[in-house]
């Protein structure tokens, strides 16, 4: 398996590979693929990484788009979407995916991400809760974040408006 940067060939694979991989979640809407197109469009993603195989199939995909805390303008990040094709999962791939991601993030001078999602995987990267950062205004032990630089933010944070397709 190798990680690249997305590329404009991508988008068609990606979009499929996303929405195979939250069809069956029960906490998905079905917008992930039109987030990721609507991030793209927008010029919003800052790190949008593919998983490929040895013949180039896309396996994966991990977009990373910038947030804001409270209205402020700052180097924050969301991890999110990252798919894994179904009968690829639980191999590694996602994990993978996201190490490299905030691996670019941090080469970019990043404060830090944000993610809402299982606790129990995303601690595995060092992701928290935190109560003094909220989303939707209220804390919640799902909506998370990862200090890479500078003491951690406190406020509500707003992600980009194309997670409004939802």
């Amino acid at each position: 398996m190798q990680i690249r940067d997305e590329r404009v060939e991508d988008a068609a694979a990606i979009s499929r590979i996303t929405a195979m991989a939250f069809e069956t979640a029960p906490y998905s809407s079905g917008a992930e693929p039109r987030i990721v197109e609507a991030l793209r469009q927008a010029g919003a993603l800052a790190v949008s990484l593919v998983a490929t195989s040895d013949d180039g199939s896309i396996l994966g995909h991990v977009a990373f788009s910038p947030v804001r805390i409270d209205h402020a303008a700052g180097r924050w990040y969301g991890l999110g979407p990252v798919s894994v094709a179904p009968e690829m999962q639980r191999q590694g791939i996602g994990r993978a995916l996201i190490r490299e991601g905030l691996a670019r993030l941090a080469a970019l001078d990043a404060e830090g991400c944000v993610v809402l999602g299982d606790p129990a995987y995303y601690g595995r990267f060092g992701f928290i809760s935190d109560p003094a950062l909220t989303y939707g205004g209220e804390a919640s032990p799902y909506f998370q974040r990862l200090v890479l630089t500078g003491e951690p933010p406190r406020g509500n944070v707003s992600y980009h408006e194309a997670f409004d397709v939802a």
